[in-house]
């Protein structure tokens, strides 16, 4: 039996300039979505909120997918970060308030886990489109951004031609005007969409396969040659 490596079983063959470039010839694009407390509009701002994000939904003639990341978040070095100002302070008054704002942080959060919840748009593109063949893509079929990107899918090979320059310029440009019109439609809902660019993405899925290590800040060096 041949051996298989951790590479065999990803989806994606390539993160290059901002964008995925998987093994099925498909292009993938991810948006960073800010968040808004809906709780705290009140009946009528719910009510146009909702509205707006019904028509935008309704604009969309292309699949997409929704991903919402939660994980914990270990405060220790903000916390550090506060001590080491709290000494630094020349003032006392100010070095006072420093240490009370840090004793009432480590009191608020001792004993219960914090988290911090991320919000992605994740937006697809495939060569057939791009080369104008005119078929749709249907079924972006993924249950998790981990699902999609690194699940694997045993109808597809890793032997698979690699799509051109020219090809993946054409498909890059019409795959960034969906998600300028995913950004737009956005806003008008009162959100704020910035799309992740390669350092950003190699970051995003390393911290999904190294949970424990992210959720205490750490992030392994990207090395510039790795950017493109």
């Amino acid at each position: 039996m041949a051996e298989s490596s951790t590479q065999d079983f990803l989806e994606v063959r390539d993160i290059k300039e901002g964008v995925l470039i998987l093994k099925n010839q498909g292009i993938r694009g991810v948006l960073m979505v800010s968040s808004l407390n809906f709780a705290l509009k009140s009946e009528d701002e719910q009510t146009a909120i909702i509205y707006a994000f019904q028509n935008f939904l309704n604009s969309l003639d292309f699949s997409c997918q929704i991903v919402l990341q939660s994980r914990r978040i270990n405060i220790t070095p903000y916390l550090d970060d506060l001590k080491t100002l709290e000494e630094s302070q020349t003032n006392d008054l100010l070095k006072i308030q420093t240490g009370a704002y840090r004793e009432f942080i480590h009191s608020l959060v001792q004993g219960e886990t914090i988290m911090t919840k991320n919000f992605y748009f994740v937006v697809p593109y495939s060569l057939i489109e791009a080369l104008g063949v005119g078929v749709a893509v249907k079924g972006f079929n993924i249950g998790n951004i981990v699902g999609n990107i690194f699940g694997g899918n045993k109808n597809q090979t890793s032997s698979q031609k690699a799509m051109s320059d020219d090809e993946f310029q054409r498909a890059r440009t019409q795959l960034w005007q969906r998600m300028e019109f995913l950004a737009m439609g956005l806003r008008r809902c009162g959100l704020e969409a910035i799309p992740l660019t390669t350092s950003e993405l190699i970051e995003l899925f390393w911290a999904i396969h190294h949970p424990e290590q992210a959720e205490i800040g750490y992030y392994p060096e990207i090395l510039p040659e790795l950017i493109k």
